[in-house]
């Protein structure tokens, strides 16, 4: 209890914290009681059982409003909760090669950064350059530029090779996934408009003419 009330008087003054000479008060229900004064809306809240809180400490004079504070934070904290569920944690991988790196490894690493980027995750890949080899920096910038090119369909070079001392590295980043578009629906043709049949002649019309 003492954790959830340290955490309310930091979000919002509630009750005997209020202590403006007027506020403009709400009713838990939603409906404006005009502006009174401070002690006016607490008697108010605290007569139908309820917290004053200030809702809107900036406007002229503060918004207050009555309600179950306590019920209040509980739900906040929850959908609080729920959002940082949904959150998803980007991570950045590291992928280490040498520029002499065989065929093998070389395809093994390339499967693990796609799986990496395929989860979501950034991955940076990094060379180290020992000895003599820092006489050939370009081999190991061609070898990361092949590199990103096999994850080209996936994903996209956000930090081109760079050397820092003795190590090149790169960084990508997964694509982001467009949803597929509906194919459009066929038009359907307008039915073709019915021929009315002809109406026959009365029997007999011709006789009576002739007469």
């Amino acid at each position: 209890m003492l954790e959830v009330f340290f955490i309310a008087t930091t979000t919002h003054e509630i009750n005997e914290e209020i202590r403006d000479p007027q506020v403009r008060l709400i009713s838990e229900e939603g409906e404006q009681l005009g502006i009174v004064t401070a002690e006016e809306a607490l008697r108010i809240a605290t007569e139908a059982g309820f917290d004053l809180v200030k809702i809107a400490p900036n406007s002229v004079p503060p918004v207050c409003r009555i309600m179950d504070y306590g019920k209040f934070r509980f739900e906040q904290t929850k959908k609080e909760k729920e959002a940082k569920k949904n959150q998803r944690v980007i991570e950045i991988k590291e992928i280490r090669m040498s520029p002499g790196i065989d065929t093998n490894d070389f395809n093994t690493k390339l499967k693990n950064a796609q799986k990496f980027l395929n989860d979501g995750d950034r991955v940076k890949v990094s060379i180290r350059f020992r000895g003599r080899e820092m006489a050939h920096t370009e081999i190991g910038a061609d070898l990361l530029k092949d590199f990103a090119e096999k994850c080209a369909v996936i994903a996209n070079m956000d930090k081109a090779p760079k050397l820092e001392g003795r190590n090149m590295s790169m960084f990508l980043s997964p694509k982001p996934v467009v949803p597929p578009k509906k194919p459009a629906k066929p038009k359907q043709p307008k039915p073709a408009p019915e021929e009315k049949p002809a109406e026959a002649e009365p029997a007999g019309a011709e006789t009576a003419e002739a007469e």
